[in-house]
């Protein structure tokens, strides 16, 4: 399947946008604001399928053109290539291509070490993330500044929009539910780049100790995060998140990662369907199989029913749309086997569970939301690079 079905819809409004504003450039596309930087030192790279530039090129390859000294490569959750089930341990290699080690940044070994670090002189960042506190690229990056931070070593962050730019939604994380899906105190749905956050995690003294990373970040040119048609996304940023309308349904549909509903992993439309075998059977219909990037789907091999997303709507209407959840609860018939160990994980909480269960509404659960959510922003204007709040 192509990874944007929903090209089609967005094609009056690329061209419209196309022909008043200049095309974005990513921050690994602008070679000269940071080659400087690499000259004559020893480089690691942490990235993977998405670190690319121009026509398709590798940023790796396109570096070792270059004549720029790459010793090794990190890579964070589904690995250097992006081929890895969400959570599956991937174990360190060699990258046929060029030779280079590769260092697993997920699964025991999550924050690279002194031995990791020791013929590195410089660290370079450069991975498409997807704007949501759950998506692990982050919490890669927290820990990756950690390691330069105690190893004196500087790090250059490549920036790249924010597919979810536009959108700061959902509750604050406490943190006594801090885990790798979640590890400061931020919405699920948080608005900045990789960059701005990186800027953040310094400025607020997140880093463990309160150190602060030697922090260079390069940024994308003609970015505009109130313009969400102004940048496409070409490689899918992990196995399961193919298409536009997944990325911008993601921060409302993962929750159901918590629960007992399928969320269309092993369909042809993760994150865009959502059910469950006891649903009514009138209901849209999916069967999820073992298939490339999800081996062992919830409800492997059993008829789901529930409702098909993927019918694009405005990118504009993301962010955590509870009505997917509550409807979800309502209708499954074992309220107390609904909800699973891992979402109040997700959540960042124990209070949205409570909420749910207690029946409120979303309009009621969003309007508690809004404390936590009018101090994030005030934090996070400190920090931001790019036109629009």
């Amino acid at each position: 399947m192509k990874f944007f079905a929903c090209i089609l819809l967005l094609t009056s409004c690329l061209t419209a946008f196309s022909q008043k504003t200049p095309p974005v450039v990513t921050a690994a596309q602008r070679t000269e604001a940071y080659l400087p930087l690499l000259a004559g030192k020893r480089v690691g790279m942490l990235v993977n399928q998405t670190s690319v530039i121009n026509d398709h090129t590798h940023l790796v390859d396109s570096l070792l053109k270059r004549g720029v000294k790459i010793v090794k490569i990190f890579s964070p959750e589904h690995g250097f290539r992006g081929n890895a089930d969400a959570g599956e341990k991937v174990a360190n290699s060699k990258d046929e291509k060029t030779g280079l080690p590769i260092i697993s940044l997920y699964g025991k070994h999550r924050k690279a070490d002194s031995s990791d670090l020791a013929d590195v002189d410089i660290l370079v960042f450069d991975v498409q993330d997807v704007g949501v506190r759950f998506y692990t690229y982050i919490s890669t990056l927290e820990e990756l500044m950690e390691s330069a931070a105690e190893n004196s070593k500087p790090l250059v962050v490549l920036d790249r929009p924010n597919p979810n730019g536009f959108t700061i939604d959902g509750p604050i994380l406490d943190t006594a539910f801090r885990s790798f899906v979640g590890m400061q105190p931020i919405p699920i749905a948080h608005g900045m780049t990789v960059g701005e956050y990186a800027k953040m995690l310094n400025g607020e003294g997140w880093l463990d100790n309160g150190i602060r990373c030697d922090l260079t970040v390069i940024t994308c040119e003609n970015y505009d995060r109130r313009l969400p048609y102004g940048y496409v996304i070409t490689i899918p940023p992990s196995p399961n998140l193919r298409t536009m309308n997944a990325i911008h349904h993601y921060p409302a549909v993962c929750l159901f990662e918590g629960t007992a509903v399928s969320l269309g992993r092993g369909t042809d439309k993760p994150f865009e369907v959502y059910g469950h075998p006891s649903f009514p059977k009138n209901l849209y219909s999916f069967t999820p199989r073992s298939v490339p990037g999800a081996k062992s789907p919830v409800l492997m091999d059993s008829i789901c029913y529930g409702y098909d997303l993927s019918i694009p709507r405005k990118a504009l209407e993301g962010g955590v749309n509870l009505q997917y959840l509550i409807n979800a609860y309502k209708l499954f018939p074992d309220k107390d086997k609904f909800f699973n160990a891992f979402f109040n994980k997700l959540a960042g909480n124990a209070e949205l569970q409570a909420q749910i269960k207690a029946g409120k509404s979303a309009q009621a659960i969003y309007k508690s939301w809004e404390p936590g959510l009018k101090k994030f922003k005030k934090i996070r204007s400190k920090y931001l690079l790019y036109p629009g709040k």
